[in-house]
């Protein structure tokens, strides 16, 4: 059975530096949510400010990482408790990032909607990292109105 806990960034990050398949920890967050199974963390949901200035508008939330061991339904728990907990902290609009090649099972399944493509397939402009972030292809964004 799965349960949700509390989780530090310290904590989340290390989680994320072991088992995410192409990013690396975040630098900040508002919170994380865990999930557990029988004791032992088989997923992490970091949340902080929008990455896109754009969408920064002081009432959107974004997942910026969620990363778990494949365990069934941690994934949609994760996304939902997300996306509860930026509701009851007084958020309007919460957003995350899938790469065009993911099928985005977990959002639809956790009451997400696909906004379409966003964004590039790499960072541009005077603080474009020496090296990729994440794989140079196209991502969707997925949103859910709170």
């Amino acid at each position: 059975m799965l349960t949700l806990v509390p989780i530090s960034l310290r904590d989340a990050n290390s989680f994320v530096a072991a088992h995410h398949r192409h990013h690396k920890p975040t630098r900040g967050h508002k919170f994380s949510i865990g999930c557990e199974a029988e004791g032992r963390l088989v997923g992490v949901a970091i949340m902080g400010r929008p990455v896109s200035r754009y969408l920064d508008d002081g009432l959107t939330l974004e997942v910026n990482r969620l990363c778990t061991t494949g365990e069934q339904n941690a994934c949609s728990m994760l996304y939902a408790a997300a996306a509860r907990a930026a509701k009851a902290m007084g958020y309007r609009k919460i957003i995350t990032y899938t790469l065009d090649s993911e099928p985005g099972t977990s959002l639809r399944a956790a009451g997400w909607i696909c906004a379409g493509q966003a964004g590039g397939k790499r960072w541009t402009g005077n603080r474009c990292p020496a090296v990729d972030l994440c794989p140079p292809q196209m991502k969707l964004r997925y949103e859910k109105l709170l």
